[in-house]
């Protein structure tokens, strides 16, 4: 992937301390939508990317937190069960901007 190429990420966390973990959902929350607890999904550059995982990393403590960043591809198919956070006509991306829109 290209630094100027826009991609969608997966991040995911398990952080054990509160304070700690409410640094790391306001950072997040800055960057992309929440889509569980404590899973996220953003679209960035890569250079974007690496300073987001840079300061998420200056917050966790690396012996007792772990934070997961995948990247997913352009086109993928999902199974979601049990009760969902958006309804159906809601899509989470857009042209390769993070908002809610309505269909």
């Amino acid at each position: 992937m290209a630094d100027s190429e826009l991609g969608l990420y997966l991040i995911a966390y398990d952080i054990a301390n509160p304070r700690r973990l409410g640094k790391v959902h306001r950072i997040l929350k800055k960057q992309g939508l929440p889509v569980q607890y404590s899973v996220f999904t953003a679209v960035l550059k890569r250079p974007s990317l690496l300073r987001l995982l840079e300061r998420i990393e200056q917050q966790i403590g690396a012996v007792e937190d772990d934070v997961r960043c995948y990247r997913l591809p352009a086109q993928t198919d999902t199974v979601s069960l049990g009760k969902q956070l958006f309804p159906d006509d809601v899509m989470l991306f857009t042209g390769g901007v993070n908002r809610i829109l309505g269909n």
